[in-house]
């Protein structure tokens, strides 16, 4: 009697060649959030958290859902859930151990500026105060990622979104629809019932997972196929029109934030129904400003534009490509920028020389990092499906 056959598994096209559009957007994040990291810095002017909505925070988590998709997506399907969601869950004991040293690293150089300098200020900004007056409970707590200094949010986000992503990125392969719709729900009920992480000493997770989690399966489900499946809607006259009018109304609201004497323009009503935009908690206003700004960037830079092989984006393309090192090296120099700032006293022309300094050396150990895989043998062309954040080689 012959056996019958499995079931077949619905079958998601996942990508195999590597976009460089994501690099190139995760290495602007980069910088972006380098500048707006270092306090009261006037470069800061030029990222996109001014003008609209939503920020960098929303950039890289998408597209670090995206890559996570993209490179451990393929080999669940070839290899199995059990295969890939062990090299998932080592790259969130690999982002984990990044984490750690970081908050050591970070808080020694907090504590030493703050004891050499004889001033509490820093430790105060920076949140570390806490840890100063009892560090054998604070680093514990740190280590339970519930105690993060200030610019540390980022990376918790990531280990908790990693840690789950096994389960969703199998209902993902799936039953995208599904999984979409499980990750909207999550996202609703937190919202609706205050769900978040407890932070130390008080408070909760700048960064709610549970909210946040919404994005980062919207880049996964963008990254196993959703993309080019619904490619026609987003290049559509109206979903572009739509994406253009919500862009033009999220400037002219934050233009009232900037300046208050026009805010008759935002009725009050309106003001009623979209204050106040929550950053924790993925505002539903953040969310669909940063989903008209993806549709634009999918318009007007479409897969294979001959300008991403310019020297003109390399350095952002380089730094995207190396953003976990990147990252970890850009809380180091906002600090380092913020320091010199305060104790120079500088104006305008130290702040600009500190942020094209901190950018340079971003992009100077990024190249660094390309030589090092270069002498390693492992040039962009063996590692074409190198998602760096998400997990590195597959």
């Amino acid at each position: 009697m012959p056996v019958p056959a499995a079931p077949a598994v619905t079958a998601v096209a996942v990508p195999s060649t590597r976009d460089l559009r994501l690099d190139l957007f995760r290495g602007i994040a980069l910088w972006l959030i380098f500048l707006d990291h270092i306090p009261s810095n006037i470069v800061s002017w030029i990222t996109i958290r001014n003008y609209g909505f939503s920020d960098a925070a929303e950039m890289f988590v998408f597209i670090s859902g995206y890559t996570a998709a993209f490179v451990y997506g393929r080999a669940m399907r070839e290899r199995g859930f059990v295969v890939a969601g062990a090299r998932i869950l080592k790259r969130a004991w690999q982002v984990y151990v990044a984490h750690v040293f970081l908050f050591v690293i970070y808080l020694a150089e907090i504590a030493y500026v703050s004891k050499n300098f004889e001033s509490s200020l820093y430790a105060e900004e920076w949140n570390i105060f806490d840890f100063l007056k009892q560090p054998d409970v604070t680093l514990v707590q740190a280590l339970m990622l519930k105690f993060k200094p200030v610019n540390m949010d980022v990376l918790p986000l990531y280990i908790v979104l990693l840690v789950g992503f096994p389960a969703v990125l199998w209902l993902l392969l799936r039953r995208p629809a599904l999984a979409l719709a499980a990750s909207a729900a999550l996202y609703a009920l937190a919202r609706t019932f205050e769900w978040n992480f407890p932070a130390y000493p008080s408070g909760e997770w700048v960064f709610n997972p549970l909210a946040w989690q919404l994005l980062f399966v919207i880049g996964g489900w963008c990254g196993v196929g959703g993309a080019d499946r619904i490619s026609g809607l987003i290049r559509s006259r109206i979903v572009t029109a739509f994406a253009v009018a919500y862009l033009v109304f999220a400037f002219v609201i934050v233009m009232t934030w900037y300046f208050p004497r026009y805010g008759y323009l935002v009725p009050h009503w309106l003001g009623e129904l979209i204050y106040p935009i929550d950053k924790a908690n993925l505002d539903v206003m953040r969310l669909v400003h940063f989903l008209a700004l993806a549709v634009l960037a999918v318009r007007f830079v479409p897969p294979g534009w001959p300008a991403l092989e310019l020297p003109v984006f390399r350095p952002a393309i380089l730094c995207g490509q190396h953003s976990l090192e990147i990252f970890c090296l850009g809380v180091f120099l906002a600090f380092a920028g913020h320091f010199i700032r305060v104790e120079l006293s500088g104006g305008p022309l130290l702040q600009l020389l500190i942020s094209i300094t901190g950018i340079g050396v971003m992009i100077g150990v990024a190249w660094l990092l390309r030589w090092y895989q270069a002498l390693e043998g492992r040039g962009p062309a063996k590692r074409s499906r190198n998602a760096d954040f998400a997990g590195g080689d597959v």
